[in-house]
């Protein structure tokens, strides 16, 4: 098992006893472990993709929680959205439901990657045009200094 800084034991008679070796993390232990704000998380929370136990007023975060976040993290570095993500996450309920949301991973993955390549490929495009403009526009000034140190 990873050992996470921060974490503490959920006491057994707080959550119950399947809780007993689970380690949890705080909201500030979540927001240095993941580069996050607070706001993100409660945000997360909010939309339901996250779900923290309580200790009364404090939030506290399982593994589950982590694997969670580091999926909502990856899918937003990769352009999914947050409803796309949420949909990911709900296929997941164990075991076969393992197999499922690979394969719907892969296929959102696989349309996520097409577009990006195809952005891509505009973005070097209109790269290539604009240093086009710009040669041609130094140019131009360069030959208007010319011009004016030759009058």
């Amino acid at each position: 098992m990873a050992t996470w800084p921060n974490c503490r034991q959920i006491p057994a008679d707080r959550v119950g006893a399947d809780c007993m070796t689970e380690q949890t993390m705080t909201i500030r232990a979540m927001c240095d472990e993941f580069d996050v704000t607070p706001r993100a998380l409660r945000f997360y929370e909010s939309k339901e993709l996250l779900s923290p136990r309580r200790d009364g007023t404090r939030r506290l975060y399982t593994r589950g929680d982590r694997a969670r976040l580091t999926l909502i993290l990856r899918g937003k570095r990769f352009g999914f959205s947050l409803e796309e993500i949420r949909q990911l996450l709900d296929l997941y309920g164990g075991g076969k439901g393992r197999a499922r949301q690979l394969a719907a991973t892969c296929e959102m993955a696989a349309r996520h990657l097409a577009d990006m390549e195809s952005r891509r490929e505009a973005l070097d495009a209109a790269i290539v045009d604009l240093r086009a403009q710009l040669d041609w526009g130094r140019g131009e000034i360069a030959r208007s200094g010319a011009k004016a140190s030759a009058a």
